[in-house]
């Protein structure tokens, strides 16, 4: 679809976005010189402050009132009517949500249609074997499905990793996701050992770039995080990946363009044996979590090619981050609840006070992201918020990033004992560029 250009005008253009989270959408739109309209399921406080109008959608349908997801629907009604949309996280498991708020608004992203194809394993197994990659054994059923283990049991309309187990007699088949239409709501899949990688791919008029990957963080017991929940990245180096790594996403891009011709950012889960041969595990049709490490290397503007690509012209075409002149390697970690946490001001005072340091040390991008706001608990398993850190190698990012985990986990732990903590410096402070640990 086609929505014009956007002139340079003294009212920025109205950009609205719906998800499960939309803090880092909405901060990349923002600065590619949009005015955003966001509705997700937690209003954080850095949403809040990023968006002209932000909205917290309903989890649970309450008096009459519809729940999530498509209370995000009910949100968007009363956003500018006119401004284009997109979607973040978890709303491509959600494909008729998708249609029914295109017909009110213009879509900036991919239709319900190539969503579903995108989404369907058997469909998207086809296309990745036929380029030449790898797409592990996946069924419908449970039938014949070996218990020892070797196999994984996966919700289809899951995100994150939430839900996904091993298949073993003693692991109860739990309660099924929602499903969308005449789908399953899980499927068993073989399991893939390897290095967890993440990609991501602008797709336009038929054509796929490669615009980052990351080392995925996934089930990290310092993130408190699930066996398979992810948990963060580590941007890697596109220029020193492997040949032979870099041909097989070269080659899946072109596939997938070829196939349904999706639009926009588009972010693929991965695993990369020993041997260098790829692994696709799935196909994320929107922008993902991971991409921001890439805009804060100074790379890419999110939004702006995500926007640019489903034929939106921004404020300025293209717009890019400012110039990284400190260089090294960004990394980002999502801190869960190890038990159920109370948010209070002084908390948040303390996580915020400290994390100024660390923002110092980084060129000045937010070191803290995702930042609850007060007066709630925190329940157990759920994320509290989002951890930033750059090292002059990727181990010393990660070495940082663990380091300021710690920082915030000691402020947590204090906050859960009732104790007021206190905004850290000095040695608490670590910089992200220290060396390897």
């Amino acid at each position: 679809m086609n929505f014009g250009t956007v002139t340079d005008t003294p009212c920025p253009p109205q950009l609205v976005v719906l998800g499960a989270s939309g803090r880092a959408l909405a901060e990349s739109a923002t600065r590619a010189g949009w005015s955003v309209h966001a509705a997700d399921l937690f209003r954080d406080l850095d949403l809040e402050e990023t968006a002209q109008e932000a909205v917290q959608a309903l989890r649970a349908p309450t008096a009459g009132r519809a729940g999530y997801p498509w209370s995000l629907s009910a949100a968007a009604a009363d956003f500018p009517p006119a401004a284009p949309w997109c979607y973040t996280g978890a709303l491509e498991n959600h494909p008729d949500l998708i249609e029914a708020i295109s017909l009110t608004r213009p879509l900036a992203g991919n239709p319900a249609d190539v969503v579903r194809r995108l989404r369907d394993p058997a469909a998207v197994a086809a296309v990745v074997r036929d380029a030449g990659l790898a797409f592990p054994e996946t069924l419908a059923t449970a039938d014949g499905v070996p218990t020892d283990g070797s196999w994984l049991v996966k919700p289809l309309a899951g995100a994150g990793g939430r839900g996904i187990r091993r298949w073993t007699p003693a692991q109860p088949a739990g309660e099924p996701w929602h499903s969308d239409a005449a789908q399953p709501a899980q499927v068993w899949q073989r399991f893939v050992s390897g290095t967890p990688l993440s990609a991501a791919f602008c797709m336009q008029s038929g054509t796929a770039r490669l615009c980052g990957a990351s080392r995925q963080l996934i089930g990290t017991e310092w993130c408190h995080a699930g066996r398979f929940a992810w948990c963060g990245g580590v941007a890697t180096d596109l220029a020193a990946m492997p040949s032979a790594c870099r041909r097989q996403l070269d080659r899946l891009g072109a596939a997938l363009a070829e196939w349904c011709r999706p639009v926009g950012m588009l972010g693929v889960d991965l695993v990369v044996d020993e041997s260098g041969r790829v692994a696709v595990i799935e196909v994320n049709p929107r922008p993902t979590a991971s991409m921001e490490l890439f805009e804060r290397a100074g790379a890419i503007s999110v939004a702006g090619e995500h926007l640019a690509a489903c034929g939106l012209a921004t404020v300025a075409a293209r717009p890019r981050p400012r110039p990284d002149a400190m260089g090294g390697v960004w990394a980002k970690a999502v801190l869960f609840a190890p038990q159920a946490t109370p948010v209070d001001a002084p908390l948040l005072d303390a996580i915020r006070g400290t994390a100024r340091g660390w923002s110092e040390a980084d060129g000045g991008w937010a070191a803290v992201a995702d930042i609850p706001r007060p007066e709630q608990v925190i329940d157990t398993g759920a994320p509290v918020l989002t951890l930033f850190a750059r090292g002059l190698t990727a181990a010393a990012a990660l070495a940082a990033l663990r380091s300021r985990a710690d920082v915030v986990d000691a402020f947590l732990a204090a906050a859960r004992r009732g104790l007021q903590p206190a905004i850290r410096r000095g040695r608490a402070c670590p910089p992200a560029a220290a060396s390897d640990t």
